[in-house]
């Protein structure tokens, strides 16, 4: 553990996850905005990186403004993002019928993705809290028709006040369960997120920590890069269940408080 103490001064730069992190539904945490004033104070740098894509960039933006920080765009990292990004690269032209919110549905317009309710190239699940069975039907006949299957995000649930609702991951075993197909998915913890995050900050990998409350995302991505995981017991997950799982970070604090301790400590 002192050994990761010592690269925890090396760092330039957090990538924070949001909920379970800094905010609970609506309620930021009152040690968020020390934590983040202290990031800075001590030299170095911040940005958010989200798995939950039933919201887009701007949503975010507007939220983290409403708490009272402000951030340009460029601070403000979505797995919508990751997706769309490795689409135009690698499915050019590809058509794709989307499972998601207005918002996630607009980043695909926006970026110019064509959209296609008829006959698709490939099926993108996202954390689609609009989902009608309507929806889940057309996807699995896409499927067993051929298309593609990708999922903006894994994760199981999203937390909020009050306990848990299903996200995507749960929406994409479901449509496995009817097709036997699995998803390719394309937020964290996946290679993508992780090559998606360094490009988009410019640095290298000792140079960052992604900090979040899931095991199997926010510290599975950095799992063998060279990236400094810290788990906070904010949110998701509890110390026992750290203790037990498989993917182990190289920290873990009671919360980005307790962080932000180490930080102007060091």
């Amino acid at each position: 553990m002192q050994g990761n103490v010592e690269k925890l001064r090396r760092v330039k730069k957090f990538v924070l996850d949001m909920d379970g992190t800094i905010y609970l539904g609506d309620r930021l945490f009152e040690w968020t905005q020390p934590f983040l004033r202290t990031v800075q104070e001590t030299g170095r740098d911040f940005c958010f990186f989200t798995n939950n894509s039933s919201k887009n960039q701007e949503a975010y933006l507007d939220k983290l403004s409403r708490m009272g920080i402000q951030v340009p765009p460029e601070k403000m990292l979505v797995a919508n993002g990751v997706i769309i990004e490795w689409l135009r690269e690698n499915r050019p032209e590809k058509s794709a019928y989307v499972v998601g919110t207005p918002a996630l549905l607009e980043d695909f317009r926006q970026a110019g993705i064509p959209m296609n309710s008829q006959d698709p190239d490939c099926v993108v699940l996202g954390f689609d809290t609009s989902l009608t069975y309507e929806k889940l039907r057309l996807a699995c006949d896409f499927v067993r028709g051929g298309a593609e299957l990708f999922g903006v995000n894994p994760d199981w649930n999203c937390p909020v006040e009050g306990g848990f609702i299903p996200d995507c991951g749960s929406i994409a075993a479901l449509v496995e369960a009817s097709t036997g197909v699995k998803a390719e998915f394309f937020g964290k913890p996946s290679r993508h997120t992780r090559d998606y995050i360094q490009n988009q900050t410019s640095c290298r990998p000792e140079e960052l920590a992604v900090v979040g409350d899931r095991l199997y995302t926010d510290i599975a991505v950095a799992a063998g890069s060279g990236i400094l995981s810290i788990l906070v017991l904010s949110g998701e997950t509890t110390r026992e269940q750290a203790a037990a799982s498989l993917v182990q970070p190289d920290l873990i604090v009671r919360d980005l408080g307790e962080l932000g301790q180490w930080l102007a400590e060091s």
